[in-house]
């Protein structure tokens, strides 16, 4: 059965909208969506009639091309596909089909081998090989790259037709790192495949310079009513020919890069260049250096990333950090994974011996964040010899979400699941500030306001916190997180611990004894580690002997349960975040 291209046209229209079934579509709908879209292709403007549109059905539903589908009416009003999955795009050929493209094949492989053609080659295999399986009813013996759960794939066609039309479309769309989608008006100029992935390349409405638009970031796509504005300046040929991929920046200059690609790794290269200015330096047992001239930008990173220890960077001294830093960035990812088991160790040393050391709690990138999130919150600070803020969350809240991370809170939750924060304060100390502290217990804890209790004493309030001595219970209860934003060792300010000592509360002689015969711990952390530590654990910190800081935040948390048990009438109301 001879079917014309308008059929055709409202065929797809209806197996589009029955395929939709977040909407019920009544035969008034499905005939205007099919008028709106022949108006769009095509330029008919007349309309399709109800009559047209139920003959439409009843030919999908028939054998006469082969569809069989199974559309069904419900509540005698809206029409849907009875299988959520069918659609006729994913019908079997049928022998008219497959002779048809047969006969198209055997065309266009008289064209192999022409210069002119050459973007046809893997075309004709690749329809060969589907005729050849879809015919023997054998599996296919090409495999070409393909990504079937690729979004957005549907909007091909509509922004094809738009390009050939000349025509504006509106898009709704949401980058990966915008939070909500937005509208626009857009002028596209070229469809590009890269790595399997679709862009739409053109310019918004009143934006000069040229965009490129991934089609699995669409949300949403109809036509605009704005004239369409032609591409200027804009040729596909030269517009990628500096770049790999599709991030280009016309401005941007051009690079001299060099890479080292080791011996085992280097034919890879030398036989599919990364781009096509690629010219080899030098050769020699060890590997091949090859030069690149091209724009940086993310894809080119990508694919230097790709080849993992096989390559290096030589030049330039820029790049060559960029992908150091972010292998670096990669190795942290992996240093920062926390067993359960570590945790669970670590909760275990700090009851019996009153301290813990866990590296690697933050990666690179989290512990760069959280320096600049606490550098933004103290730049406002008056007091240019002020080394701390002791009331770090209440000043500063935002600074929450940047320091209990996941890691953060398996950690708190390991020890005590019912913990709550009582305290937080920043230390930014350097050789100039980072004075010597004796041997010491950590006896108070921070409340909100004044409230005579038994068994709390030594109330004081200095900078608008107060602060109370609470009974050995509490203390008991209480463990402090120390994050380190910097190194600390003995060469600066790292503290010495005497282990076992946080049992009880020592006199002033009997930390003297202690702290005489025993011998001390001299603790060292990487930066982004923790210290796990009890207050009243006996420790002591050193003066700095050389100019690198020991950016410390210091949090204390106590137990809900202990203040229940012990029936704390007077509900002092500490400061808690969470």
């Amino acid at each position: 059965m001879a079917v014309n291209k308008n059929a055709l046209i409202r065929y797809k229209t209806i197996d589009k909208c029955l395929q939709n079934r977040y909407r019920k579509w009544t035969l008034e709908d499905l005939i205007e969506v099919c008028s709106d879209t022949l108006y769009e292709y095509e330029g008919i403007d007349k309309g399709v009639s109800k009559r047209t549109v139920q003959a439409d059905i009843q030919i999908m539903r028939s054998d006469k091309l082969g569809y069989f589908a199974p559309i069904i009416v419900l509540d005698k009003k809206y029409y849907t596909y009875e299988d959520p999955n069918y659609s006729i795009t994913n019908i079997p050929l049928t022998e008219q089909d497959l002779g048809k493209l047969t006969e198209a094949v055997e065309f266009m492989k008289q064209f192999q081998g022409f210069s002119h053609f050459k973007e046809l080659d893997g075309m004709v295999q690749k329809l060969q090989d589907h005729i050849y399986s879809q015919k023997t009813a054998t599996k296919p013996v090409i495999d070409f790259e393909k990504n079937e759960n690729l979004k957005g794939l549907e909007y091909l066609d509509a922004i094809y037709n738009a390009i050939i039309k000349k025509q504006a479309i509106h898009l709704t769309y949401k980058s990966f790192k915008a939070r909500q989608a937005n509208s626009f008006n857009f002028h596209p100029y070229l469809l590009k495949e890269f790595r399997n992935r679709w862009f739409v390349i053109g310019k918004k409405a009143k934006n000069p310079g040229i965009l490129n638009l991934a089609l699995d970031r669409i949300v949403d796509l109809d036509r605009s009513s704005l004239t369409y504005q032609e591409a200027k300046n804009f040729d596909a040929a030269t517009y990628f020919q500096n770049a790999i991929g599709v991030s280009i920046s016309p401005e941007a200059p051009l690079m001299d890069i060099e890479l080292f690609i080791d011996h085992a790794h280097a034919p890879y290269i030398l036989t599919k260049p990364l781009h096509h200015s690629q010219q080899v330096v030098e050769r020699d047992n060890f590997g091949v250096t090859i030069s690149l001239k091209i724009q940086h930008n993310f894809e080119l990173e990508k694919e230097i990333l790709s080849f993992g220890e096989s390559i290096k960077v030589l030049k330039p001294l820029d790049l060559k950090r960029r992908i150091k830093d972010r292998l670096l960035q990669n190795l942290s990812n992996y240093n920062t994974e926390l067993t359960t088991k570590n945790i669970q160790t670590a909760a275990k040393k700090l009851e019996h011996k009153g301290y813990a050391i866990l590296n690697n709690v933050y990666n690179l990138r989290e512990l760069r964040k959280l320096k600049k999130a606490i550098d933004k919150a103290l730049q406002l600070q008056t007091n240019k010899d002020k080394f701390s803020e002791r009331a770090l969350l209440k000043k500063h809240p935002e600074l929450l979400e940047h320091i209990f991370g996941k890691r953060l809170q398996q950690i708190i939750t390991a020890i005590d699941k019912d913990a709550f924060l009582c305290k937080a304060i920043y230390f930014d100390k350097n050789i100039d500030n980072n004075w010597y502290v004796t041997w010491h217990q950590d006896l108070t804890i921070n409340v909100s306001e004044k409230k005579i209790a038994k068994g709390y004493t030594g109330w004081t309030s200095k900078h608008d916190i107060i602060s109370v001595r609470p009974p050995e219970e509490i203390n008991q209860s209480i463990f402090t997180i120390r994050i380190h934003l910097d190194e600390a060792n003995e060469s600066n300010g790292g503290l010495h611990v005497i282990p076992g000592s946080h049992k009880k509360t020592h006199t002033d002689a009997a930390r003297t004894l202690i702290s005489e015969n025993t011998d001390a711990i001299k603790t060292e952390i990487k930066e982004g580690g923790i210290m796990l530590m009890k207050p009243l654990l006996l420790h002591k910190s050193a003066k700095s002997t050389n100019q690198r800081k020991r950016r410390v935040i210091h949090l204390e948390f106590t137990s809900m349960n202990l203040m229940k048990e012990l029936k704390w009438d007077e509900k002092l109301e500490l400061q808690y975040f969470q």
